[in-house]
Parts: C-alpha cells; sequence; structure tokens
C-alpha cells in the first residue's frame, strides 16, 4: 500500500531536480530532468512521428549505462536544440563521460510540436532552444514546480484542448517512490465523449484534477474526428505533429535493460489517460531513470521489483496527463480543460 508523494511530483523522487523555461513569444518551452548523480536510464518510443536525439545509447547492448540529464522541448526537431545547452551547462561543471581527457555530457532528448499555436517562430538562423535549454538547467531545483502551461508543456494541445506539463508520483510504505511528468500534446483526447470527465479518473487521488467523477463512455469508437477542423479552428494533423513525451523516475536499484521493461508497462498510462494513443500522428516518447537511493531488502525476485515499479509508474503516467491538462490554462484559441468540463457538467 502507499499514497501520492508530498509533493505529487518527479521531484519527490530523492535525487533528482527539475528546471522549467518558457518564451510566451515563441509560445513554447524546455524542462530538464537533471540528477544529482548520473542515473541509469532507458527509452521506450512509440507512435508513427517521433523526434529524439541520443536514444539508440540507450538500448540495452548499447555502451552507456548511465546519462547526466533529461531533456524535453516543444519546437519540433528545432527543439532538439535544448539539449546542446544543457550539454554546455553540465560540461562546464565538469559532469559528464569523461573520453580521453574530454568531458561529454549524455543528455538524451525528444521533443513536441508546438509550431502551430500562434507563437513567432520567425526565429531565422538562431532558434532560441539552445538558451532555452541552458535557462532550464539553471533554474533547476528540488522541491515543487508548477504545472499546465510551463517548460515544455507551455505550447501544447491534448486533442482540441490546451495541453500541458503535469506530474504525479506514490510512495510506498517499504520507501519504494516512482513517479512521472508527461508534456501532453497528443492528437486524442484526455476527455470523455461529450467533455464529461478525464479518461484517467478512476486513478485520481484526492482531487488532484479536479475530482470529476468518470463518466461512463460509448467507447464504440476511437475518440477522434479527423473531420473537426473547421468547427475546433485548428488544422487536420499532421504525421508527427503531435505528441507525449515525459519521463518516469524511481529511487529503486535498476538497470537500463529493468528500465525498458518499466516502460514497456509504463506506457500504458498513457493508453489510459489518452484515446487513441500511438497513432501516426504520434511520436509519444517515454525516458525511465533510476536513482538508486533505495534498496529492496524484500527478498524478492528482480522480476518482481520490475513488474511492481512498472505498475506504480503506468498509474502515475495516466495521472500526470490528467494533471497536466488540468492545470493548463487557455492559449490562444485553445480552451483549457476547465472551461470545457464546467461547460459539459455543470461541476
Amino acid at each position: 500500500m502507499g499514497k501520492a508523494g508530498p509533493l505529487n511530483l518527479l521531484t519527490d523522487v530523492p535525487g533528482l531536480l527539475v528546471g522549467h523555461v518558457a518564451d510566451d513569444s515563441r509560445r513554447s518551452g524546455v524542462t530538464v530532468v537533471l540528477p544529482e548523480q548520473r542515473a541509469a536510464c532507458s527509452v521506450d518510443v512509440r507512435g508513427g512521428g517521433s523526434g529524439t536525439r541520443e536514444t539508440d545509447l540507450l538500448r540495452p547492448e548499447a555502451t552507456v549505462q548511465a546519462v547526466d540529464a533529461v531533456c524535453l522541448s516543444g519546437g519540433s526537431a528545432f527543439g532538439l536544440d535544448a539539449a546542446s545547452g544543457v550539454m554546455h551547462w553540465l560540461a562546464e561543471r565538469g559532469r559528464g563521460v569523461n573520453v580521453r581527457g574530454h568531458i561529454v555530457p549524455i543528455v538524451p532528448a525528444a521533443i513536441l510540436f508546438d509550431l502551430h499555436n500562434g507563437g513567432d517562430k520567425a526565429w531565422g538562423a538562431e532558434p532560441p532552444y539552445r538558451g532555452l535549454g541552458l535557462q532550464a538547467c539553471d533554474a533547476a531545483a528540488t522541491g515543487t514546480f508548477p504545472l499546465g502551461n510551463v517548460g515544455a508543456g507551455y505550447g501544447a494541445t491534448a486533442g482540441l484542448i490546451k495541453g500541458g506539463l503535469g506530474s504525479a508520483s506514490w510512495v510506498e510504505q517499504d520507501g519504494l517512490v516512482v513517479a512521472a511528468m508527461v508534456a501532453v500534446n497528443a492528437v486524442g483526447s484526455v476527455l470523455t465523449p461529450g467533455n464529461r470527465s478525464f479518461w484517467a479518473a478512476p486513478w485520481e487521488q484526492d482531487g488532484e484534477f479536479g475530482g470529476v467523477p468518470f463518466a461512463a463512455a460509448n467507447t464504440a469508437h476511437g475518440g477522434i474526428d479527423l473531420g473537426l477542423a473547421a468547427e475546433s479552428r485548428v488544422a487536420r494533423p499532421a504525421e508527427g505533429s503531435h505528441t507525449c513525451i515525459g519521463v518516469i523516475a524511481t529511487n529503486a536499484v535498476l538497470d537500463k535493460t529493468s528500465l525498458r521493461h518499466v516502460l514497456a508497462m509504463a506506457h500504458d498510462g498513457l493508453a489510459r489517460a489518452v484515446r487513441p494513443v500511438h497513432t501516426p500522428f504520434d511520436g509519444d516518447t517515454l525516458f525511465a531513470l533510476a536513482t538508486a537511493t533505495w534498496q529492496d531488502t524484500s527478498g524478492a525476485d528482480r522480476s518482481w521489483l520490475v513488474a511492481r515499479v512498472g505498475s506504480i509508474a503506468a498509474d502515475c503516467v495516466a495521472r500526470a496527463v490528467a494533471r497536466g491538462v488540468w492545470a493548463a490554462e487557455p492559449l490562444g484559441q485553445l480552451q483549457s480543460a476547465r472551461t470545457v468540463l464546467a461547460a459539459a457538467t455543470k461541476f
């Protein structure tokens, strides 16, 4: 048994710092996760249009066993340059892999597409993301951080409403901590048909995303209508134009092979919270970090620990998705979930 962590954020996992920065004029932003010590890491990429950097080295057979940071960014492929800023910040502090006397920080990254949200994207030869990556590192801290229109989730959309960055955590009685942070930019809907509740409502803890009761839904269709462009005043989705990107973290001692199994389970959380998910229009990407500050002394098989962490991670992902969208404020023509739910349910 357990409960949501004291912060209900990724930073409930000991040894992690999180930093966010956003550029209001660009309607885009960057989020960075900085482990205090190099951490084991894995990745699981789904959907048809991912945008990633330094993910091949996270394969189980690859040499690198730990990373120095994980970077999430808006800006589509331009946003991958945020990781260069993070690398520079780390290298200046001597953090990274020492390769023949040269410090090389390992910073895997993923991006989401927010180029269509009305912000000024005419940045010419110098996209802002390298600088935003540096600023996100400067802002990184333990403790609480805001949700919604922040960091990588600043310019995100979720179906036909405003998306955002969310986080959730879980602490077991024996000290195991698992948490998730997700920037929600999905083409699918986080709300049931008729906008009556969150799909993730059955996993909600203590009214963390409004306490709107789960509304029974007709599940005979996929929850997406690509013909809604005129009504919603948004463009018909294109491949790679939507995605959920995020980070799972635990204080357990797990290597990157075990974390890969955790991620296979954690993606189920996206399926609980977004419908449909992993479409050709999405590039859903989740990273997993293990800070190894808690040792399982139960004597259970390692596979049991992996299954336990993965099960909790899936629930945290679903909750993080809904929390991010619930916290998001309207942006441009995009309404907030709170406005849409209020109109449909009169809560």
